[in-house]
């Protein structure tokens, strides 16, 4: 299934399992119960949202949009994150003063076997939300499958309070397990918000930067002796990387160039094709000739130490300027 079919699904089901929460609610009159429906609101609201943002994000850069439209699914990560932290204030504040008012639930065999059901959807969709959106490298699929799964649990604990009010009677605890699913969606919405800003700041990714790195070193040539001010980014589906690259001074323009366009290649071969790299090359200078390992250049100074060929680091290529090579080390 495409993401546009899955979020689809996504917001048919969700007011589909909503529906059932609140005919749950009707039949038993829990504030857990009603905890839980409350969230669902947010769940299609949030749903719709993310399945608008991952259409945009499809769309190709234009004129008005260069890098393309991929930072959108932040956006709506960001917005889903923040519909949980109401949902939260929403459901504390018709819990608490049920906690001191409690009230008798009615129909409880029914209204768990409705919230059962909904549960179980519930835990399928979000599995499917996350595994498109982890294949598919969409934030708003991702968000919204971990806010079902939230979701799940919550629906889980309400079972429980439900169960354990039907066996004791006390019916007090009702409310407590609505004020403890606030505090769990709470902190779940936080660390939504909190990743999608991230993201819209263009935070590091070290994982991806430790990927680049070592695709690099997989590929490594002779003439790249040095790799530095490596940064990358992704925009949705799409990745941006630029770095700069220290080859021999003695390249003409031509090797340059060629040098250049294998890294670029090394990079989208496994990137994607559709990812932006940028490299901009620097000539080298006598003090990395004992790292180089070119054999016919006319201009060397030192020659190459026996130790000198090494892979790229992750610290070094993260650099702004190149480091100095311990030239102690080398001999």
């Amino acid at each position: 299934m495409t993401k546009i079919q899955v979020m689809i699904l996504a917001v048919i089901l969700g007011a589909l399992l909503m529906a059932l929460k609140f005919g749950a609610y009707l039949l038993t009159g829990s504030a857990g119960i009603l905890s839980d429906a409350l969230e669902s609101i947010i769940n299609v609201a949030a749903s719709g949202f993310a399945l608008y943002s991952v259409y945009l994000s499809t769309r190709p850069p234009d004129a008005n949009h260069p890098y393309g439209h991929g930072k959108v699914e932040y956006f709506s990560a960001g917005f889903e994150g923040a519909l949980i932290v109401l949902a939260a204030g929403a459901i504390l504040f018709q819990a608490v003063p049920r906690f001191f008012d409690p009230r008798p639930l009615t129909h409880l065999g029914g209204g768990m076997l409705l919230l059962a059901g909904a549960t179980v959807l519930n835990l399928a969709l979000g599995l499917l939300l996350i595994q498109t959106g982890k294949h598919s490298n969409s934030l708003a699929l991702t968000a919204d499958g971990k806010h079902l799964l939230t979701d799940v649990v919550t629906s889980l604990g309400v079972l429980g309070g439900l169960v354990l009010v039907h066996f004791t009677g006390l019916v007090w605890l009702d409310p407590l397990v609505a004020c403890l699913v606030a505090g769990n969606i709470l902190y779940a919405g936080s660390k939504l918000l909190r990743e999608s800003t991230g993201r819209l700041m263009d935070e590091a990714d070290p994982e991806l930067l430790e990927h680049i790195v070592q695709l690099l070193n997989a590929h490594r040539r002779t003439e790249w002796i040095h790799i530095h001010h490596l940064r990358a980014r992704r925009y949705g589906p799409n990745v941006h990387v630029d770095l700069h690259v220290m080859l021999p001074r003695t390249y003409d323009l031509t090797q340059t160039h060629q040098a250049v366009k294998d890294i670029e290649q090394v990079l989208k071969a496994d990137l994607g094709p559709e990812a932006e790299i940028i490299v901009h090359p620097d000539p080298c200078t006598d003090t990395w000739c004992p790292i180089c390992g070119l054999p016919d250049c006319h201009k060397r100074s030192v020659p190459m130490s026996d130790n000198a060929v090494q892979g790229f680091s992750l610290h070094e290529a993260r650099q702004a300027q190149p480091e100095l090579p311990d030239l102690n080390s080398l001999y």
